[in-house]
Parts: structure tokens; C-alpha cells; sequence
């Protein structure tokens, strides 16, 4: 019998292979001069096309949105022409590929930025730390955006999802989760404005469905996810009532026909344990589209999720990075290898697109 999890799905209108897919993964290896992806991240990519879903890497939609060292950006030529190669390698390989679009707000450096310094909905620090290409440094501190700017942040991403298609992508997965801009808005904690996006859930999630409406009329709701961390604390987050905020988040979703809802459950990383009083089955419940489960899930829970419709699939991160052929590594239920952390963030080919797949391994 072929369990459930390794068997296709149409998650709005991507058809999968498999219901395993790549979670986005940053490994800070874009060109440093143009931010662009290039050959290497072409042979990363298509090692992994197994997967039913691979999300790339955040990718930044401007340059305002970078937060590390050397991540992609989907807004230049040069970009689209170096992720056009990525997207056309993994379609040769038989895999499906949507880029992540991502803005870190106050999740920066000024070193990153020119020496301006980060947005956010309000000037309070993350006390975060980011990559600056030397070593982990203490986020700067931001400014608040004004409420005449927004409409440009909102303008960034319907054209960076002009260029994702452009660049051949299946589609796009905003992030909105881990404590990055979409969910500073969402958070009483980092959210204190006093206009048309602060105060209520309402208007605190307005700059959420701004985006959503932006992205979705340039590709339709079908080529477009959603992450989301509900209960989780990255980058210094903190929300006084997350369930009833994220449940009127999700029953907003609704209206768009998204691809996939894809939830970070628990904390990011880490544990899976709930505040009390917040459920992830109860936002599941409210969703009217695809699921995609992540956090922490080994093959048993993967194909225990998939098997009870729990979830539509399921997403994994960390093992993809040792692991090219994971899907294959799962199915057979055979031993995964373990990531050299040193190489996770930078360098070159070393712990990028080294790792064996099992046939090679054996040999």
C-alpha cells in the first residue's frame, strides 16, 4: 500500500507529485554584487525537485526588505534571470517550485540597507539578531512606516510577484510568518499605530489582506500560499490574544482561493507546545483550502497527518538540507543523513550541493 503522504495532490492550481514539500530555506549564497541566484543555487534546486512542493528561500521583494547577508531578491532582472534557470531546471527534473516573497521589516542592519534603517509598523526594536556577512549581529533599531508608505511596501510585492512569473514560477508563497513585516503588523507586541493599521485585529491584519489582494490579482488566489506562525515567538515577537487575531485571519483567507495555508506549529524550530487556549486544529478547521503542516515532523507523524486528513501535505526543512532525495529517503524509510551546521548559512558548494543521494551514498 503507498501511503497517503507520497501520493499526488492539487493544491489550488499546482498539481504535486507527493504531498512532501521543501520548506523554504535560507542559506545565504546569492550573488553578493545582485543579490541574484546563479548556477549553484540551479544544481541545489533541481537535487531536490523530488520534493512534491519546494518553496525556495525567502527572497526579498526590494532591497528595503533584506535582513541577511546574501539573500535572493525577486525584483531586479538580473534576479528573474537567475532564478529562471531555477525554475526551468527543477521543471526538467519533474518537480513543482514556488518562490517565497519576503519583507523583514525591523528583522535588519543598517549595514544591510545602505545605512538607512529598517521599517516596521512602529519604531520598536526586534532585539534580534541577523547575519551581516562577518558574523551575527544585533538588529538596528526601526522607524515606523508612514501611512502614506504603505501603499508602496504593498506595490513591492505585486511586482515581485509580476517577476516571479516572469521567472517561471508555479507560484508564490508570502511569508507572513516568523516575526518578519506581515506579522509585525499582525502582533500587538511590535504593532502600536494609532491610524488605519494599528489598534484593532482588523486593522492591524489590513496590511496582510493589502498584500493578498495585490498578490493574488496578479497571479489569482490558485498560484498563491500563505505562511503563517500563529503561536510562535521568532524574532522577538509577541501578541497579547494571538487565537482570536489569527482566527480572524484565517476566516479572512477564505476569499482569496489560496493555493495552501501553510502553518508553523508551535514555535519556530522548536517546540510544538501551544499557549493555552490556542489551537492549531481549531485554525485548521476555519480553512477552507489546502493545509501544509510544519514543524518538527518526522515520517511517522508526516504520514500519520496525511493518512487522518489532518493535513494535505506536509513540509520539511532541516532534512531536506543533508538529504536531496528525502522524498525517496521516506519512502523507503530509509536513514537520513545529518547537516554540517557550519555550512548552513554561506560558502560555497561545501554542505550546499554535496550531500549524496542514497544511491551514491551506497556506492
Amino acid at each position: 500500500m503507498t501511503e497517503a503522504l507520497f501520493t499526488p495532490a492539487r493544491l489550488g492550481d499546482i498539481q504535486v507529485a507527493n504531498r512532501v514539500v521543501m520548506a523554504p530555506l535560507t542559506r545565504n549564497r546569492a550573488d553578493p554584487e545582485t543579490d541574484a541566484p546563479h548556477d549553484l543555487h540551479v544544481t541545489y534546486y533541481r537535487q531536490r525537485a523530488g520534493a512534491g512542493l519546494i518553496v525556495t528561500e525567502g527572497s526579498q521583494i526590494s532591497p528595503e526588505g533584506k535582513g541577511y547577508a546574501w539573500t535572493p531578491g525577486i525584483y531586479s532582472p538580473a534576479q528573474v534571470a537567475g532564478w529562471r534557470k531555477v525554475t526551468e531546471a527543477v521543471h526538467a527534473a519533474g518537480g513543482k517550485i514556488v518562490v517565497q516573497l519576503w519583507h523583514v521589516g525591523r528583522v535588519s542592519h543598517t549595514s544591510l540597507l545602505d545605512g538607512a534603517a529598517p521599517v516596521a509598523p512602529s519604531a520598536i526594536a526586534a532585539g534580534s539578531r541577523t547575519f551581516d556577512g562577518k558574523g551575527f549581529v544585533e538588529t538596528s533599531a526601526p522607524r515606523a512606516l508612514e501611512e502614506a508608505e504603505i501603499a508602496r511596501v504593498v506595490e513591492d510585492y505585486r511586482k515581485a510577484a509580476m517577476a516571479a512569473d516572469a521567472a517561471g514560477f508555479d507560484g508564490v508563497e508570502i511569508h507572513g510568518a516568523n516575526g518578519y513585516l506581515i506579522d509585525q503588523f499582525l502582533r500587538d507586541g511590535a504593532n502600536r499605530r494609532s491610524d488605519g493599521y494599528g489598534g484593532s485585529i482588523e486593522n492591524r491584519s489590513r496590511f496582510l489582506f493589502e498584500v493578498l489582494d495585490a498578490v493574488t490579482g496578479v497571479l489569482g488566489g490558485g498560484r498563491v500560499g500563505l505562511r503563517l506562525s500563529p503561536f510562535s515567538n521568532a524574532n522577538g515577537l509577541t501578541d497579547s490574544d494571538p487565537m482570536p487575531l489569527f482566527t480572524h485571519v484565517v476566516k479572512g483567507l477564505n476569499r482569496y482561493g489560496l493555493a495552501f495555508l501553510h502553518l508553523v506549529e508551535g514555535q519556530t524550530g522548536g517546540s510544538r507546545d501551544l499557549p493555552e487556549g490556542c489551537s492549531i486544529e481549531a485554525l485548521r478547521a476555519l480553512f477552507d483550502g489546502k493545509y501544509i503542516a510544519n514543524n518538527g515532523y518526522d515520517r511517522e507523524m508526516a504520514i500519520e497527518a496525511v493518512a487522518t486528513g489532518r493535513a494535505d501535505a506536509v513540509a520539511f526543512g532541516k532534512p531536506f538540507i543533508a538529504n536531496p532525495d528525502l522524498v525517496e529517503r521516506l519512502r523507503r524509510n530509509a536513514p537520513l543523513a545529518a547537516g554540517n551546521t557550519a555550512t548552513y548559512y554561506g560558502g560555497g558548494a561545501e554542505g550546499y550541493t554535496d550531500y549524496p543521494a542514497l544511491a551514491d551514498a551506497a556506492v
